[in-house]
């Protein structure tokens, strides 16, 4: 009985002690250089675009293991329109609004192939890649554009501005070096998770639902824990980057829709059985458009950030991002055979990657065997993913 919890604990939570070893692995090797505050800093600032569009990716996942291979491309595409834009001299409020609708226009053109036309994921999107790197650049006619709207660079995160204002040190007239508003924020995002985790476990108890309750509470304290040490190491630089903010967004509201909306609940659905889900009464054409348009919108907003981040765009951006985007949703949970994963298991997965890219960049390791590294990675975790189905049938 032991042995069996002690399989489904280390099954659980497989890619959490990855992610701890690999962090102290690197940590190690590269003398505490990995874990230095401006370091942190850029391992937020450079994996924006991969939170955001894996999100994306999770749910085009969990209706069947499908994936969309024309995220990065369309990435390219809509901050190219961006750039012109706003070279041309259009604000910042309308070129946001405009390079949003052209992912999410672009997003639902793919789905209506694949929901109404039956056209298979893999080659729609197929498709759509190499199509909006060709219109990529026949925008950007081949040339790199900049980017000098600084309020766009400064709220997207892309100018040595781009953090949230310490306002609270304003207000009490603090003139030390930390970061207060960052630490107070740190400290109520912990406080907050942790009380939330009291509440399901008092449900859990009012219900009789078998939890641990032991397992909970380490599990909740350990990230509350890691919550207030990256935003203290956060606050003694600058305090919290504005692209952190938009990561966060997205994050908690697609873990909101995955777990308490009915659209969350039917693409778990037409990933676990869909003939199943359509006899029941779900339009199952609607949930994969609903993924499609969705995960291009956040393509959208991940231009949106590439763009802000890198002060410009050329026509070379956005390659290989479909590939960091699918395998962190593989890495965190996601089930290649779809109705399974979880946005804080993406989460895990897109941190994993991210620290094993900087700390490979750190210690000065050749691109080639990054990739290497990372295409290991990957099979590894889908690897478990595959054992453990053969295991349960």
């Amino acid at each position: 009985m032991k042995a069996n919890k002690v399989g489904a604990f280390f099954q659980k939570y497989t890619m959490v002690l990855a992610l701890v070893l690999v962090t102290v692995f690197f940590a190690w090797r590269t003398g505490g250089k990995t874990l230095l505050p401006a370091n942190l800093n850029n391992l937020i600032a450079q994996n924006g675009y991969v939170f955001v569009l894996a999100t994306g990716m999770l749910c085009c996942i969990l209706t069947g293991g499908n994936i969309d291979l024309s995220v990065g491309s369309v990435v390219c595409f809509t901050a190219a329109i961006g750039c012109k834009l706003m070279k041309a001299g259009w604000a910042m409020a309308p070129t946001v609004l405009v390079m949003l609708l052209a992912g999410l226009l672009i997003g639902a053109f793919q789905g209506f192939w694949i929901a109404r036309i039956h056209v298979p994921p893999f080659i729609a999107t197929l498709s759509g890649m190499y199509a909006f790197r060709g219109f990529s650049n026949i925008v950007l006619q081949g040339e790199t554009v900049a980017i000098s709207n600084t309020a766009f660079l400064n709220t997207f995160g892309g100018g040595a501005d781009c953090y949230v204002p310490d306002f609270i040190a304003n207000w009490v007239h603090f003139e030390g070096k930390l970061n207060l508003t960052c630490m107070v924020v740190g400290i109520a995002a912990a406080a907050i998770f942790a009380l939330l985790t009291l509440r399901r476990i008092l449900v859990q108890k009012r219900l009789g639902i078998s939890q641990s309750i032991l397992t909970q509470v380490i599990t909740t304290a350990i990230i509350c824990a890691v919550v207030v040490w990256l935003t203290m190491q956060l606050a003694k630089l600058k305090g919290i980057p504005t692209v952190l903010i938009w990561i966060a967004l997205v994050l908690l509201i697609y873990n909101y829709i995955t777990n308490r909306t009915a659209m969350g609940r039917h693409l778990y659905a037409v990933g676990g059985n869909e003939k199943a889900t359509a006899l029941s009464g779900v339009n199952t054409r609607n949930v994969y458009w609903f993924a499609y348009a969705n995960i291009g919108m956040l393509a959208g907003l991940a231009g949106i950030l590439t763009a802000a981040r890198a002060k410009g765009i050329d026509p070379t951006y956005g390659e290989g991002y479909e590939m960091d985007a699918i395998a962190s949703c593989f890495i965190g949970g996601a089930s290649a055979y779809g109705g399974t994963g979880k946005v804080s298991g993406m989460i895990i997965g897109a941190t994993l990657m991210g620290v094993i890219n900087q700390g490979m960049r750190i210690m000065s390791v050749d691109t080639n065997y990054q990739k290497v590294v990372k295409g290991i990675v990957l099979l590894v975790a889908v690897m478990f993913d595959v054992l453990s189905k053969r295991q349960k049938r």
